[in-house]
């Protein structure tokens, strides 16, 4: 995906990427599925409002609850894509900060990892998150 709109922009110096609801919950879920001793499964994600919400089952021990995780992407000055986790709820029970920090990894990585802006390089200068899409723009360096 990375690599096409590379490729697509050597003319204009510019990348554009959309990726839909159902994108971005299969990447969620693949990189779950990696994941041996993950402690969410069944991810559905909306984009809306600004928003990456994310919706799951979390299980610890004998315990499962559902969750809601609600992300907003960042960027930083020099172009990376990064997630602040805005909130969450565990069933009736405050999220474990150790689910929380590793759900916004998981979406960094899968997002802007291996192959984002700078093994591509890309330098993001846009992020959009609305109508259930999530738009990135970038520019190569």
């Amino acid at each position: 995906m990375w690599e096409a709109a590379v490729a697509g922009a050597m003319e204009s110096g510019q990348v554009i990427l959309l990726f839909d609801e159902s994108q971005v919950t299969a990447l969620l879920q693949d990189r779950l599925a990696d994941g041996k001793d993950s402690a969410f499964e069944s991810p559905i994600v909306l984009l809306r409002e600004g928003m990456i919400q994310i919706y799951g089952v979390s299980h610890q021990g004998p315990f499962r609850a559902n969750v809601y995780l609600s992300i907003t992407p960042v960027l930083t000055p020099d172009g990376e894509l990064g997630f602040e986790l805005t909130s969450a709820e565990f069933g009736p029970l405050p999220v474990p900060e150790s689910l929380r920090e590793g759900m916004s990894a998981i979406l960094t990585e899968v997002l802007s990892g291996p192959v984002g802006s700078l093994a591509t390089g890309v330098r993001i200068t846009t992020v959009a998150v609305e109508a259930g899409q999530l738009a990135l723009v970038g520019e190569l360096r």
